[in-house]
């Protein structure tokens, strides 16, 4: 039986990845910061499965990384945790660079000492592009990144390349642009737009406050997007890939479909602009050429971008639902 261990589970990636995982017939090690209040929503169903153990560890602490590898001893290693959320990042640059940049290091590093012929996949990010330089992006492009998040994430892309080509490790960084779901975190603004969106039609709310909408991403679906994750760590060769959909749409295109997924006639009528949601420096258009992993991963994404506004927006009509009246 092969064995995973995951940083991030109790993420949007790392549930979805595990749910892969244990598909596959994987025993999957879950790493979990010791808090007084833990959030397992997103693995609540996976809690009592057998093939899923959480152990205690932190990006910022090398011993206990290094002491949960040597004790596991994996086959694969997924880091997905991260502080990713990019307006955070401004609030706390600090922190970001610590969990985002640094981290990346100390779990290489623990990899190296404790199970070296492991194969690690590094969560790099799109954000990384920023201001770009050539539109689409691929695995070429130059990194121009715009925030303490994106600047972080290149850090991390960048150590990943160094340990594989200093000590022979297959280490790859999958270069993802954005992907969503159900499972996204509150705080982002497609799962800001869902919720906001199912609210007003349910008449909780009456207004989505939303920063600027002329910003455009390549949107795909998360689950698509962890099995990319898994496939490069099947290759013969480690090599880092490019994950996107190759279309870009806008905030405001996401949030008009929203509006008729809920049918919601106008969307002008319930979207608020709030300058508090606007950030500093802006990412405008972000779109990936996955062409690379096309055709070496034979990756495709199953989900169109109209497909994964209604399942967002549905999934929240019938959370706000079970969540009753206020």
């Amino acid at each position: 039986m092969k064995k995973a261990f995951i940083t991030g589970v109790t993420g949007q990636d790392g549930s979805y990845l595990a749910d892969l995982l244990i598909k596959k017939g994987y025993q999957v090690y879950g790493l979990t910061r010791r808090t007084s209040t833990q959030n397992f929503a997103r693995i609540k169903h996976l809690i009592h499965n057998p093939r899923l153990e959480l152990v205690s560890g932190d990006l910022i602490d090398q011993h206990s990384l290094t002491n949960a590898l040597h004790d596991v001893k994996p086959d694969e290693i997924y880091n997905l945790a991260a502080q990713s959320f990019v307006k955070a990042s401004w609030e706390q640059p600090v922190l970001t660079g610590e969990f985002t940049a640094i981290g990346v290091t100390r779990m290489l590093d623990a990899m190296r000492l404790a199970c070296p012929d492991a194969r690690f996949y590094q969560a790099s990010s799109s954000e990384m592009f920023g201001k770009v330089r050539e539109v689409p992006q691929t695995e070429q492009t130059p990194f121009y990144p715009r925030s303490p998040y994106g600047v972080a994430k290149v850090y991390g892309h960048w150590i990943t390349v160094n340990y594989r080509e200093s000590f022979q490790m297959f280490a790859v960084s999958g270069i993802l642009f954005n992907h969503e779901s159900p499972r996204r975190g509150l705080e982002f603004v497609t799962r800001k737009i869902a919720n906001g969106v199912a609210r007003v039609k349910l008449g909780k709310q009456s207004v989505v406050e939303l920063g600027n909408l002329k910003a455009k991403r390549d949107w795909g679906y998360a689950p698509d997007y962890v099995q990319a994750m898994w496939l490069m760590l099947q290759q013969d060769q480690p090599e880092d890939y490019v994950v996107a959909t190759g279309q870009n749409h806008s905030v405001r295109e996401f949030l008009e479909l929203a509006c008729q997924a809920a049918e919601l006639d106008d969307w002008q009528a319930i979207y608020q602009h709030n300058p508090l949601y606007d950030r500093p420096a802006e990412v405008d258009v972000l779109v990936g050429d996955a062409s690379k992993a096309r055709r070496q991963l034979g990756w495709e994404p199953s989900v169109t971008f109209a497909e994964l506004v209604t399942l967002m927006v549905e999934a929240e009509l019938e959370l706000e639902r079970q969540n009753g009246e206020e």
